[in-house]
């Protein structure tokens, strides 16, 4: 099985309890890999310290992606390429897609902008 690249968003609905499965499978089987601004985004939240010391531990137990520079330059290059077809993309959600395609991985998001990226670019969503 491939790689599974898991957006903030999943994440936030993963601790809430709802959409757990693709998670807990793939973090049983050591597939689930984190973009770095990823990590920022969930360590951002406003956490009792014994939750933040929580998810540290679970974001420290997973592969961190996506801070070389040649990475980011070709973050760069996905966003122009998907503003040329008129589509406007935040630089971090462009970090995510980039890291599920340079491991050619699908992305678990509930954001629908990647939807969108999906049409323009090489990104494998989790059906």
């Amino acid at each position: 099985m491939s790689a599974l690249v898991v957006d903030t968003s999943s994440w936030i609905s993963y601790f809430a309890g709802r959409s757990v499965g693709p998670i807990d499978a793939a973090l049983e089987e050591a597939r689930v890999h984190v973009p770095v601004v990823v990590v920022a985004e969930l360590l951002s939240g406003t956490l009792a310290n014994k939750e933040r010391d929580a998810l540290e531990d679970l974001l420290r137990s997973l592969p961190l992606c996506g801070h070389a520079f040649e990475h980011w330059a070709r973050v760069g290059a996905l966003r122009a390429g998907l503003r040329r077809h008129g589509l406007a993309v935040s630089t971090p959600d462009a970090h995510v897609a980039q890291v599920a395609i340079e491991l050619d991985a699908e992305l678990l998001t509930e954001d629908a902008i990647f939807r969108k990226v999906a049409r323009h670019a090489p990104l494998r969503l989790f059906a």
